[in-house]
């Protein structure tokens, strides 16, 4: 049965499904045309020195858009050229989309912005997408599979990929990541990427190829390809996209690119929506943290500050903590507004008001307190809200909704609204206008299915380390004021009062004793997963009691201490001081997974709005609840993934040391539907791990009837040939493996080590067997790789599939070598693939091992029956002794000789005399793999070497793309 292809099923299908929404399609060849494609060249050169653009059309629109508009056709153009090929020529780039870009008016001898798109009349833009999109800087070539232009520009580009690869998006993705790495100059213009295989379909910007922030377009029909073209593509959309949701901000001194999901511009228009409405003045957006509600609110207040409809607005953006004022500030600043004020005081921010400042002003919330009545009665003051929930308490709502009575108030909160008296006056504030008190939603189990946060489990500490109920339910849990408790502050006040509490968590004994559990766990259950850990404290002091604890039984760089100092403090807690550049260095070390420290003691600080993906761990032993503690675990939640190191993180763990988590219901206040999404036992992983090995594990561990022999490796070569039973067991073995990461060490796994160590042992083999040199499955995690050591080191397994090496004995070896023939298939491959590695400069045996590969293709699809495909292989083999005979006979190298093989295949005549022309063009041009121009020269000459002794003109230009895909290939082997 023929499969899927490429074209067939996905690319086409997205031509026709852009042209239904109003694309219009530009065929191969005019795209190549226009873009002044050397025809005169061969095929694979065509696109050396093209244009990046459509330039007639470009400059076309350029001219009507711009009356004004009086420079040379190659002017703007030249500007294009002249951007770096990196992510600040794409940010600058960015500017000119946005039509911020700067042309000069000659007849009245001042600036004007330029305009490229047309955003408040779209139907005057050029909308084209076409398909094969080729591009070459004279190093690498690339070829986009389908490209969406607007005016000219290159601003979308889509990866297909055939439904039928595993993995299929993966490939799709390291393929734009290979783009950016080779060709940046296509990247500089081109603002968005998908890569598609007609099931799913991921998205994200260009500059950024991280896993976390690529993301799944949704739709309510899943795999429902035409509904997600005719949705993300839609013209409407990519301009929205292109004209307001792609941000730039800076993170740890280095400039990032970030897209705005589904879930953040529908809260952005929704909130400009309700804005607009004179009959209603409130909303309440919930987004969960970790989703990026601090790039939402700031979409939303330059949007209300752009839209004509607010008539000159004030937008007033207040924050609750300085570290997300400043950052607040700074991605502002970004957006190029020059209308921004930061009200430091709360006399500057009534002085604002006052004066009638319109623009967007940057303050914290509590400078609201004492502001005076109707200081500004204007119906367009725009008032966005950081953490909402705070600001209820006391009289800080009254302040601000006296002194700007007429204003539009829209809170944004990082956790859900909770059922005590705080959250009820909450959604009375915020929440009044909408039926179920939220204007948008997006909570931690939309989050979570999202992939955007990650789950979070828990685990209680042993009980004579956890603080006794009584104590924790008389001086935290039950008591009324702490209910709803919002913030650390709040929080720290009522800790105070603990009396027996505080002594008790910071029991000298206790502290010794629970800093060796942390560093054992730590270094069991933690570092081998490559992942970092907080170690929350009571207080200061206990902060630094547990640094002096913990520095006793790890190395002393492990760990730094993080709090707030002050002059008054005691010479234990002045040790820790730290000053603004060894805090600003330890807090970026730590975000960096082969830096120092491991682990950060924290009380306050960093337990809101710190970052850090690689923060796998908390050992909680500060009572927190509600809004405090939902917001101090979620620092665990966030989605990391390490491509070099090979890792993805799970989820986020808490180990709980004072017994909050026994206590769920009274610790979180809010409803039962979000808390089962929020955190989880860890005991639930040992029962589906339980689960998986009784039930999933037993049919693969029944394929093992000898304990691992040749026959045993027979059996499993047949019985994976199926590429979807063999995704599917990979699936499942992974799934069983990080529950056995995430859980080991522990007691509860030793009635299942030596099956999962079988287990592990036909997944080795069915992976070195089955998968190619693009590895998409992992190799082993570090707990595994080590029980799987252990457990080979005590059995005697045989392995057929060691590699066997290739020579003139080769075929009789494998005639005689025991096993069947499935087996021997799969180990010739191998051992094929192996030989042209460690002899990357014979394009023979380059070639060779691509005609191998694609007879286990063949083999695997049972489009070749086993005995067919051992005999193709050794035929390879007897061809490979042929020639060895034949190019020792002419003396040749691997190289001339190879070039003869070629062309005594393709009939050209004289094919010694071209060959060793050919071979006297290589050693003339040495830096042909550095040098354009020696690249270009060589393919010239290689060229009319062929064409003066070749009838077949038309087979020319495949016989040199022929050879210099294969020296391509045997360039990265080597």
């Amino acid at each position: 049965m023929p499969t899927p292809g490429e074209h067939k099923t996905v690319q086409a299908r997205i031509l026709e499904y852009a042209e239904a929404t109003g694309w219009s399609i530009v065929s191969r060849e005019e795209a190549e045309q226009r873009r002044g494609f050397e025809t005169n060249l061969p095929p694979a050169e065509r696109a050396k020195g093209c244009s990046l653009f459509f330039d007639n059309l470009l400059v076309e629109k350029v001219r009507e858009f711009n009356p004004r508009y009086s420079d040379g056709k190659g002017a703007l153009l030249g500007e294009f050229q002249h951007l770096h090929n990196n992510i600040y020529g794409n940010q600058e780039f960015v500017e000119y989309l946005r039509n911020h870009g700067k042309f000069f008016d000659h007849e009245e001898n001042r600036e004007r912005d330029l305009i490229l798109i047309d955003y408040d009349d779209p139907k005057n833009n050029v909308y084209e997408v076409t398909e094969e999109w080729a591009y070459d800087n004279g190093h690498y070539g690339t070829r986009e599979d389908v490209v969406f232009l607007i005016n000219g520009i290159p601003v979308l580009v889509i990866e297909c990929k055939n439904a039928s690869k595993d993995e299929a998006i993966a490939l799709g993705v390291d393929q734009i990541r290979r783009y950016h790495r080779e060709t940046p100059e296509l990247f500089v213009p081109q603002q968005l990427f998908t890569a598609t295989d007609a099931i799913g379909f991921s998205y994200g910007v260009t500059w950024n190829t991280v896993r976390r922030n690529i993301f799944n377009w949704k739709n309510k029909e899943v795999g429902n390809l035409e509904a997600k073209v005719k949705s993300f593509c839609a013209i409407p959309q990519l301009l929205a996209f292109l004209k307001d949701y792609i941000v730039f901000a800076e993170k740890d001194e280095e400039l990032n690119k970030y897209i705005l999901r589904q879930h953040q511009t529908g809260a952005v228009d929704a909130a400009i929506v309700r804005a607009l409405q004179p009959e209603r003045t409130r909303g309440l957006v919930w987004h969960t943290q970790g989703s990026g509600k601090t790039f939402t609110m700031i979409k939303t207040a330059e949007r209300l500050f752009r839209e004509k409809a607010a008539d000159k607005p004030t937008v007033l953006l207040m924050i609750d903590r300085n570290e997300l004022e400043d950052q607040m500030l700074k991605n502002l600043a970004a957006l190029g507004l020059g209308n921004l004020e930061h009200a430091s005081s709360i006399a500057k921010l009534n002085q604002l008001l006052k004066d009638d400042y319109r623009g967007i002003v940057v303050s914290m919330i509590h400078k609201f307190r004492d502001m005076p009545a109707d200081l500004n009665t204007r119906s367009n003051i725009y008032v966005l809200i950081d953490e909402a929930h705070r600001t209820t308490g006391g009289d800080l709502g009254n302040f601000l909704m006296a002194g700007l009575p007429n204003a539009t108030f829209l809170g944004f909160t990082g956790t859900p609204v909770d059922k005590t008296t705080y959250g009820k006056g909450t959604f009375k504030t915020f929440g009044c206008e909408d039926d179920k008190g939220y204007l948008h939603k997006y909570s931690i189990a939309d989050s979570i299915e999202d992939g955007t946060t990650l789950p979070l489990y828990y685990q209680l500490a042993p009980n004579e380390m956890l603080v006794p109920h009584e104590t924790l339910d008389e001086e935290f849990l039950s008591l009324a004021e702490a209910e709803g408790v919002a913030d650390i502050e709040e929080l720290n006040k009522i800790l105070e009062r603990a009396v027996n509490l505080k002594n008790f968590l910071k029991g000298k004994e206790r502290i010794q004793k629970v800093a060796q559990f942390v560093a054992q766990h730590y270094r069991e259950n933690v570092e081998p997963l490559g992942y970092k850990a907080f170690l929350v404290g009571v207080d200061r002091e206990a902060c630094a009691h547990y640094k002096h604890a913990l520095d006793q039984v790890l190395p002393p760089e492990y760990s730094e201490v993080v709090y707030t100092g002050s002059n008054n403090d005691s010479a234990l807690l002045k040790e820790f001081h730290l000053d603004p550049k060894k805090e600003r260095q330890i807090r970026k070390s730590f975000c960096k997974l082969d830096q120092q420290p491991k682990i950060l003691i924290v009380t306050e600080k960093l337990l809101t709005g710190f970052d850090a993906p690689v923060l796998y761990a908390m050992y909680l032993d500060k009572p927190m609840r509600d809004h405090t503690l939902l917001q101090a675990i979620a620092r665990v939640n966030r989605p990391y993934e390490n491509e070099a190191q090979e890792m993805v993180k799970p989820h986020g763990f808490v180990l709980d040391f004072v017994g909050i988590f026994d206590k769920l219901e009274k610790a979180l206040a809010f409803d039962s539907e979000e808390i089962n999404a929020i955190v989880k036992n860890l005991k639930l992983l040992m029962v589906l791990f339980q689960n998986k090995m009784e039930q999933k594990a037993p049919e693969y561990l029944a394929l093992i009837e000898q304990n691992f022999n040749d026959k045993d490796v027979d059996t499993l070569i047949e019985h994976f040939r199926d590429p979807e039973r063999r995704k599917e067991f990979f699936r499942e073995y992974k799934a069983i493996e990080m529950l056995y990461e995430i859980i080991s060490p522990d007691a509860f796994l030793r009635p299942f080590l030596d099956d999962f160590a079988s287990l592990s042992a036909i997944y080795s083999i069915v992976r070195k067997a089955y998968t190619n040199t693009i590895t998409v499955d992992r190799e082993f995690q570090r707990k595994t790789n080590a029980l799987v050591q252990e457990h080979i080191s005590s059995q005697s397994f045989s392995n057929p599939l060691e590699p066997v090496l290739i020579n003139s004995e080769t075929i009789e070896l494998i005639k005689a070598q025991q096993g069947g023939g499935g087996s021997k298939v799969i180990n010739l491959v191998k051992s094929i693939e192996k030989f042209a590695e460690e002899n990357s400069d014979d394009p023979f045996l380059i070639a060779m091992a691509e005609r191998a590969r694609l007879v286990q293709e063949s083999f695997e699809q049972r489009q070749t029956s086993t005995s067919e495909a051992l005999e193709a292989l050794l035929q390879e083999l007897e061809k490979n002794e042929t020639r060895k005979h034949e190019q020792a006979e002419k003396g040749f190298d691997e190289l001339t000789f190879f070039v003869y093989r070629t062309l005594l295949d393709a009939k050209v005549n004289n094919p010694e005399a071209v060959s060793i022309k050919i071979k006297a063009a290589f050693l003339s041009l040495p830096n042909w793999k550095r040098s354009e121009n020696s690249l270009r020269e060589l393919r010239k000459q290689i060229t009319f070497a062929i064409y003066a002794e070749c009838d077949e003109l038309d087979q020319v230009t495949p016989i040199v793309d022929e050879l210099f895909t294969l020296l391509e290939k045997a360039d990265r082997i080597g």
